[in-house]
């Protein structure tokens, strides 16, 4: 079966004229579906899900329909536009939120957002602090919604203890015989050992709310618009589940304070970007408004490291297990990436007070 196939299997408006790559994603796969009919032309996103990372499709597009369906009535009730600020599930012909074809391939489909784009690397900092609004509103809106119900459809995601126990694992049985090459690196992961703990217990406590969390939140997640370079949608939306909005602040702020690529392979290059700290925590936070309660602004910086620290220790740990999760450009890729997150939780680490009176600076203005 063919694109033009797939894309029939879906309600689209008119007939399809064309489907090609589209975007720079690098999990699913992406095409852009061009229709005409009467009323004009229209342009759809088409996507075959990645089975070997999601494996459960089900339970996968169970909590994207949902959550989409929550989100629209919010966004009209607040005057927005909700098919320009929120994703739509095109139905299958049969009415079905997505297609199996006869390989067991599940696709599906949106509204393609016109005058929009995605960046890598944000302009400016009005920019990224913008999508740290968006990330926050997003979670903002989600507010009422039971997380319990959704499905965790990759477990244990930002388990930060459980990841810790997985790197023991991977030293302890040491497949690959690379333990010993390694053991500055195992040895910071051991020091930290007794902080993996701090989000998932307050969790566990009550200390702070289970929420509807986004989990992927690099800023080329959220569509900007071309003219006003403004955030107009959260997209991405595979890894929602429940979680703690420490993990998309934190992760956002790995990402985006980092002077340095994932994988620099120069360690002098990697520093926290203090203003884009300040940029991205003014954005997130007026988003969410009063919806962030003080326990969670308290652990914000906390969560920044250990996010940064528990992307490291996957790193690390793929590299012991022989490179089997992540893709990888050459054999030590795994190790450089581990590095470089690793040098940037000493960075945050360093500037822990100064990441901390900027988030009460950041609230103090707020009010």
């Amino acid at each position: 079966m063919n694109l033009f196939d797939i894309a029939g299997q879906f309600s689209v408006m008119g007939n399809c004229l064309d489907v090609k790559p589209f975007g720079n994603g690098h999990i699913n796969d992406t095409y852009a579906v061009t229709c005409a009919s009467e009323g004009g032309v229209r342009r759809y996103i088409l996507q075959k899900l990645n089975s070997r990372v999601f494996p459960h499709p089900t339970a996968l597009m169970n909590n994207f329909e949902a959550v989409c369906a929550y989100l629209r009535p919010i966004v009209k009730s607040e005057g927005g536009d909700a098919d320009r600020e929120c994703l739509r599930i095109i139905p299958t012909v049969n009415g079905a939120a997505y297609y199996v074809d006869k390989q067991g391939e599940v696709w599906r489909m949106t509204q393609l957002i016109e005058n929009t784009d995605a960046y890598l690397i944000a302009e400016n900092r009005g920019m990224f602090e913008d999508a740290g609004r968006a990330f926050g509103l997003f979670i903002k809106r989600l507010e009422g919604f039971d997380a319990s119900t959704l499905v965790e459809v990759i477990p244990d995601f930002h388990n930060t203890v459980k990841r810790y126990e997985n790197l023991e694992k991977a030293v302890a049985e040491d497949k690959m015989s690379r333990a010993a090459g390694v053991s500055d690196l195992i040895e910071f992961a051991r020091a930290r050992k007794d902080k993996t703990g701090i989000i998932v217990q307050a969790l566990e406590k009550g200390e702070i709310p289970l929420r509807v969390t986004h989990n992927d939140t690099k800023l080329n997640n959220v569509l900007i618009d071309t003219a006003t370079k403004k955030a107009v949608c959260v997209i991405d939306l595979d890894t929602v589940m429940p979680g703690s909005l420490l993990y998309d602040f934190g992760d956002a702020i790995r990402v985006g304070c980092s002077t340095a690529e994932e994988d620099e392979k120069d360690l002098s290059k990697v520093h926290f970007d203090r203003e884009n700290f300040v940029a991205f925590t003014r954005g997130f936070m007026r988003g969410l408004g009063d919806s962030i309660t003080q326990k969670e602004r308290e652990l914000l910086p906390v969560g920044a490291i250990l996010m940064t620290f528990e992307c490291g220790m996957r790193f690390l740990t793929d590299y012991l297990e022989g490179d089997v999760y992540f893709k990888i450009a050459y054999p030590e890729h795994n190790l450089v990436r581990c590095r470089t997150q690793f040098k940037m939780v000493e960075e945050l680490e360093k500037a822990l007070p100064f990441m901390r009176e900027t988030v009460q600076k950041v609230y103090t203005e707020s009010k």
